[in-house]
């Protein structure tokens, strides 16, 4: 089956398990995932599984990426932080919904391959950072002090200080919370200097390390 059919059943099943906001839905349906995992796993490219990547990292099951994207309610007018460049694959679907991605990893081999797959597919809206993701977009270009919307792509023992000082207000930050496997997704909301702070359930994410 062309990849091209496996991505349009990849979608269908996304919205069978509760996937409904179009945005994202359509962003799925664009982004090649083919090109963002091992050349032995090719063949799972399109499971709703996650996959080993490089330096025993993973490349997240689809759903997970869909129901985190989903709650941050991406806008075309979005500007994004994503903390966890990893493979580039969820960096890519942000791309297509939002206007803007800064994105930070903090092992600088994945993020110098994911900068080569995204720039090999003509995104012009993401910005590229090697560094420490709890602390968000510091000392990068261009010089963001605060984003729309916060996704982070790994367990963190707390929700980031920093990194709610970096969300707008109004802004959406999703973050997993916990350590070792008992793990819940967060998603808080900034209202001025207050954050309101909502469990949506289990996940599994490697741990979020500080520098």
């Amino acid at each position: 089956m062309r990849f091209e059919d496996q991505r349009r059943l990849l979608v269908q099943e996304l919205n069978t398990l509760g996937i409904t906001d179009q945005n994202v839905l359509a962003a799925f349906g664009k982004v090649p995932r083919e090109r963002f995992i091992l050349p032995q796993y090719i063949e799972y490219a399109y499971r709703n599984q996650p996959l080993p990547i490089e330096l025993a990292q993973t490349i997240s099951q689809p759903l997970m990426i869909a129901i985190m994207l989903q709650y941050l309610e991406l806008k075309k007018t979005d500007l994004v932080l994503e903390i966890g460049t990893g493979s580039g694959y969820q960096s890519a679907l942000i791309a297509e919904i939002a206007g803007e991605l800064c994105t930070v990893e903090r092992l600088e081999p994945l993020s110098l391959k994911a900068q080569k797959v995204l720039k090999e597919q003509d995104y012009k809206n993401i910005h590229f950072r090697i560094g420490d993701g709890t602390s968000g977009w510091q000392k990068a270009f261009p010089p963001h002090k605060e984003f729309h919307k916060i996704i982070v792509s790994a367990a963190a023992r707390e929700i980031p200080p920093r990194l709610k000082e970096q969300l707008a207000d109004g802004g959406i930050l999703v973050v997993p919370v916990g350590k070792g496997y008992a793990q819940i997704l967060n998603r808080v909301v900034r209202r001025g200097g207050e954050f309101s702070v909502t469990e949506h359930g289990g996940c599994t994410f490697v741990p979020l390390i500080s520098s």
